[in-house]
């Protein structure tokens, strides 16, 4: 079975058994909802167990999510430092113009008929995400997701096509 990424235990929070996340899902809301079922996986990425969740919560920059039949700290405190990932059975469907982190990373760029680079990372700065695309001899191109730089993103063909905006690319 295919487990993806949705976030990071980085500390306990209280003691009554709930954890503190750093969540890498843009779907926080539905993936940690009540009755959830999760994965975790060690630091060496080692499945560990399954986890459903009963109860969350957002405070500052963490996802606050506890664990059905554990209600103490030292019911969690070994989970510090473990990553918490979804089933690919569990990943709902998205719209059309809506992508899972996984499908992008690894698609090459072109810009008309020039192939780029390769996508190996997603940012999450702020307002829009930003692809980062590993170049043979350059520096990385950082590319906004917004519609007058990615025109098209094609699963199956494993391609982007993308207008590079000027000042988007410092070494032109």
């Amino acid at each position: 079975m295919k487990y993806y990424n949705v976030g990071k235990i980085v500390n306990t929070q209280g003691l009554q058994g709930e954890l503190r996340l750093l969540s890498v899902s843009d779907f926080a809301e539905e993936r940690y909802q009540k009755g959830s079922r999760l994965a975790l996986f060690d630091d060496k990425d080692q499945f560990v167990q399954e986890v459903e969740i009963v109860s969350h919560r957002q405070q500052k920059n963490f996802d606050i999510v506890k664990f059905k039949d554990m209600y103490h700290i030292n019911d969690v405190e070994k989970f510090k430092g473990f990553s918490v990932k979804v089933a690919e059975e569990n990943l709902t469907e998205l719209e059309d113009d809506e992508f899972y982190y996984h499908e992008i990373i690894g698609l090459d760029v072109y810009e008309g008929d020039q192939l780029i680079g390769k996508i190996s990372d997603i940012l999450q700065p702020g307002a829009n995400d930003v692809w980062v695309v590993k170049r043979k001899g350059k520096k990385d191109l950082l590319l906004p997701y917004i519609p007058p730089v990615v025109l098209n993103v094609d699963l199956q063909a494993k391609r982007v096509d993308v207008e590079i905006m000027e000042g988007l690319d410092d070494e032109d």
